[in-house]
């Protein structure tokens, strides 16, 4: 009897060593893993997308973040964002960690919203098969980025100026601008140049844009909803035009050159063909994201230039330059793109002060810890282009337009990010960079220009956009 009684003390005992060496070794790893980073996560399951989105439309975009890092702390706070427990990370050095940390600490990762809209893309697949498409887009583009292209952009703009600019007093600059970047997409990514397919695509793809970034709420009436619906239809607009060039192919033996057909040519590799969906994915991604990030950039480009005259005066200097070395009608060439220095740090000033492309996202892929936070496994991360290019930290006097800083300043790896940065920086990059010089040159040798309304709104939706569309009064030059 006593002996049982003496296990039972020891055993005891024993349990409750254990436990309590437990609750010291747990203490200790609490006291010894970082905290979470500071921050609210908001309404339930809405969290602070719905603030985030009332900021960025009332053109108070840089507000959201600027206010946390003032409040929590400057690199890094949580928040809850279409509908995923987020880590926001601020700063060069949080870039830098997300740009290049692909793979060992984060994943790309995309809203569902998004995986609706651009199904198969490298800009949604997983990180090995997006490398790899990622690579054969990228292989296309600077193929075509030679004079060839340059010559082919610029009789495309040419065109669209005497259609739909010279000869008005006043335009709609905005709805113009698109006009000409979807001309171009459609050119050169799917040789379609039917005048009302163009249109009846632009529509659609004006439908799609407005759903990005929005909650997955698939309910008719919603915007999600709408641009789900308008996928749908430019993608099987888009596997037709493949299907017609694969029959023109097997006829005749050749297709035109463009995105699409580079496509249907490339092999894994394993050797396979890309299928057509994942064609038309492709395709569907980059004439969306190209021509309405272009078209947000030139936009700025026209507002910041018609309320900075020195800016504008310079820039036209630097065209007049150009022409007078050209023969009468001889069109732009890669040569001639690269004497437009002046002109493209204000096409970077204005990327800076006004990028297209507010930020974009990773997931944790394991637990790990920065600027003395940890950041929990499968955790959203957010990085944003304004934490960089609106801080004076990076740029001295960051809210005044001043082009020449990209001449005069050294700027910090990591804070000027309007493209992204790594192995997913965009690969439109070049293509971006001659679309909009070409739009710039044609613009600035034809006219002055005056905005109707100077005070007009800019916001944020999920692009820098107006709702009157940038009216503005033409002035041609006399010459």
């Amino acid at each position: 009897m006593d002996s049982a009684l003496n296990i039972w003390i020891y055993i005891t005992l024993f349990a409750s060593a254990a436990v309590a060496y437990l609750i010291i070794v747990r203490s200790d790893l609490r006291r010894r893993t970082p905290p979470l980073p500071p921050g609210r996560f908001g309404w339930p399951i809405i969290g602070e997308i719905l603030e985030l989105q009332r900021l960025n439309r009332s053109g108070k975009q840089d507000e959201f973040i600027e206010v946390r890092r003032k409040r929590f702390n400057r690199d890094i706070f949580k928040t809850s964002i279409l509908g995923e427990k987020t880590i926001a990370i601020c700063g060069a050095a949080g870039n830098k960690l997300v740009f290049t940390s692909e793979k060992s600490l984060v994943l790309t990762w995309w809203p569902q919203s998004l995986k609706k809209l651009f199904g198969d893309s490298f800009f949604t697949a997983p990180y090995d098969e997006a490398v790899r498409t990622r690579k054969v887009v990228a292989a296309f583009l600077q193929q075509e980025v030679m004079h060839q292209l340059v010559e082919r952009f610029d009789k495309t703009c040419k065109k669209c100026m005497e259609g739909d600019w010279i000869g008005n007093h006043k335009v709609l600059a905005f709805s113009l601008i698109k006009k000409y970047a979807f001309c171009i997409a459609c050119d050169m990514f799917t040789s379609m140049d039917d005048k009302n397919w163009q249109a009846m695509i632009l529509k659609e793809f004006n439908i799609l844009l407005k759903g990005v970034f929005q909650l997955p709420i698939y309910i008719p009436g919603t915007r999600h909803f709408k641009a789900v619906k308008a996928a749908e239809v430019i993608k099987k607009e888009l596997i037709r035009v493949i299907e017609r060039k694969r029959e023109m192919k097997n006829t005749h033996g050749k297709v035109e050159k463009d995105l699409i057909s580079h496509l249907m040519d490339t092999r894994d590799e394993n050797g396979n063909l890309l299928r057509d969906k994942e064609i038309a994915d492709n395709v569907i991604l980059l004439m969306d994201s190209g021509h309405d990030t272009s078209s947000s950039a030139m936009m700025m480009l026209m507002k910041y230039l018609a309320e900075m005259p020195d800016c504008y005066q310079r820039v036209l200097e630097e065209q007049r330059e150009i022409i007078s070395q050209k023969q009468s009608g001889e069109l732009l060439n890669k040569y001639d793109l690269q004497k437009m220095k002046y002109s493209w740090n204000v096409v970077n000033e204005v990327l800076r002060l006004s990028p297209p492309i507010q930020g974009m996202f990773r997931k944790a892929k394991e637990d790990f810890t920065y600027a003395g936070f940890s950041i929990p496994k499968d955790w959203v991360v957010w990085w944003t282009t304004r934490s960089t290019q609106s801080d004076p930290q990076y740029f001295p006097n960051p809210e005044i337009f001043d082009p020449e800083r990209f001449d005069r300043d050294v700027i910090t790896p990591y804070s000027f990010v309007p493209f992204g940065g790594g192995p997913r920086m965009c690969p439109g990059k070049e293509f971006a960079r001659v679309e909009i010089l070409v739009f710039l040159h044609n613009l600035v040798r034809n006219f002055r220009w005056e905005l109707v309304f100077p005070d007009e709104l800019i916001s944020i939706d999920p692009m820098p956009t107006t709702p009157k569309g940038l009216p503005v009064y033409l002035y041609p030059h006399s010459n």
